[in-house]
């Protein structure tokens, strides 16, 4: 007999009740947990875990599941902005006040998420989270390629294009999107003896590395950057360190920064 802990925490803490009787939990069971306190009844139909996420009950609650950037955030995808509206997958054609509403058969497997997210984001956003799945989640980029083959699908093809299987972190796939679109030469991941792949090189003579202060703040890591930056210094490849906050919310001041680097090398050559 299936244990309505473990069925609720696949479903993140939430779901339906069709859903908990279909993975075997009795109606005895459910009622057993409520009267415990281990499992709530937080709307007609709907049971949650103590602590779920207040965002994803609400969802399941109107009946929908996440969807697009939401149901990428949910999965553990790199997202540049949190969207002001949940997106929600639905299967009518009903929209819901203070929803983004999509209209979906099933709910959304990985790869959906990821299409949803390339045709309905901003060309970054789209790009991070496609090329998160890549990295993180193991995607295979063919399966992208072919769900992408009509006539209409020229835009988001271009962005898997760009795609990098070898990214590390969501600030390198930032800045490369970001160089790139000003027109410079990208070479990502790029190999440097003493110090392993420097995330990114700018025209063959600048290299950027991403300051994961925000993102791994043990003192191992920390040390390791450094360590990073010291070689890069001793070899002749000047290197710029960029924030992701720096990428975020002053684009143009970091292809301003990269623009006066590489002037300077120039001049000095």
């Amino acid at each position: 007999m299936a244990n309505i802990i473990d069925v609720l925490s696949k479903y993140d803490g939430v779901a339906r009740a069709k859903y908990i009787a279909a993975a075997g939990v009795s109606e005895y069971q459910l009622k057993s947990a409520m009267a415990s306190g281990s499992v709530a009844r937080v709307a007609r139909g709907v049971y949650a875990l103590p602590g779920a996420d207040t965002q994803l009950i609400s969802i399941r609650s109107l009946p929908a599941e996440p969807a697009c950037i939401t149901a990428a955030h949910f999965s553990g995808l790199w997202v540049l902005d949190t969207p002001t509206q949940p997106h929600v997958a639905l299967t009518h054609s009903r929209s819901y006040q203070g929803f983004v509403c999509h209209r979906a058969a099933v709910p959304p497997r990985l790869l959906d998420t990821v299409i949803q997210c390339l045709r309905c984001l901003p060309e970054p956003d789209g790009l991070i989270i496609a090329e998160s799945a890549v990295v993180l989640k193991g995607l295979p980029l063919g399966s992208l390629r072919q769900r992408l083959d009509g006539r209409n699908d020229s835009r988001e093809r271009r962005i898997v294009s760009a795609i990098v299987p070898q990214s590390q972190s969501v600030i390198e796939c930032l800045a490369r999107f970001l160089l790139r679109r000003a027109g410079f030469h990208v070479e990502s991941q790029v190999n440097v003896p003493g110090m392993g792949h420097l995330d990114l090189m700018v025209d063959g003579r600048l290299g950027i590395e991403a300051d994961g202060a925000g993102f791994h703040m043990d003192r191992t890591s920390f040390e390791e950057d450094r360590r990073r930056w010291n070689v890069t210094t001793r070899r002749g490849i000047p290197t710029l360190i960029v924030t992701y906050q720096l990428l975020r919310d002053h684009p143009e001041d970091f292809i301003t920064m990269v623009r006066e680097a590489l002037n300077r090398l120039s001049a000095a050559a």
